[in-house]
């Protein structure tokens, strides 16, 4: 579903996402608001972990933090072409990320960033926006070590929005949007650490 370009700010992000829709910057530069019939959700128990990306982890090729670069993340997720996020965004979700309520998983390698995801919380659902990765595997680290805090912090949704053939190989699995609205409604009410 979309809608007219409205003015961005935490406010509608908030309304928005509460509501179930989300916004993307379209190719002459507005931003236009989705409702998928379908939306992708990881499992909040956790990702699928191949053999080699368990072996990843277990090595600690990555330094994890959160919450430390949250700009630097967005900006990693910014793209040559086809690039749904505009500094307009850069701007709106950082503001939420200094309300308390925009978070973001960080991969590092000899003082580097190399991966990341963010995303927002609303109750206990988790909306995660995009990643990236400038190093093999670092996008995928940082998916699983992000849906590990909120599993542990309490969370019951981890929303990926659109499903690719990427995100289904992690594990991601789709639902019907009215199926969705129900478990959004119930998370709503609910709250985590990583929740305003």
């Amino acid at each position: 579903m979309r809608e007219d370009s409205l003015e961005l700010t935490p406010w509608l992000i908030r309304y928005a996402y509460s509501e179930g829709a989300f916004p993307m910057t379209v190719e002459d530069g507005r931003v236009e608001w989705f409702l998928p019939r379908r939306r992708a959700l990881f499992p909040i128990e956790g990702i699928h972990v191949s053999r080699s990306l368990r072996k990843v982890i277990d090595r600690g090729e990555f330094e994890i933090r959160f919450d430390s670069a949250f700009e630097e993340v967005m900006r990693g997720c910014l793209r040559p072409d086809e690039n749904w996020i505009s500094e307009e965004f850069i701007r709106v979700y950082t503001a939420i990320h200094h309300e308390g309520w925009g978070h973001c998983v960080e991969c590092w390698k000899d003082g580097r960033l190399v991966g990341g995801v963010y995303g927002i919380a609303m109750g206990s659902c988790f909306c995660a926006e995009s990643m990236f990765h400038r190093e093999t595997n670092a996008s995928k680290v940082a998916l699983w070590a992000i849906v590990e805090r909120c599993r542990k912090l309490g969370f019951t949704i981890f929303d990926a929005q659109f499903m690719n053939r990427h995100l289904a190989s992690l594990g991601a699995f789709e639902i019907p949007n009215r199926d969705y609205q129900k478990l959004l409604a119930q998370a709503l009410k609910q709250s985590t650490p990583w929740s305003l």
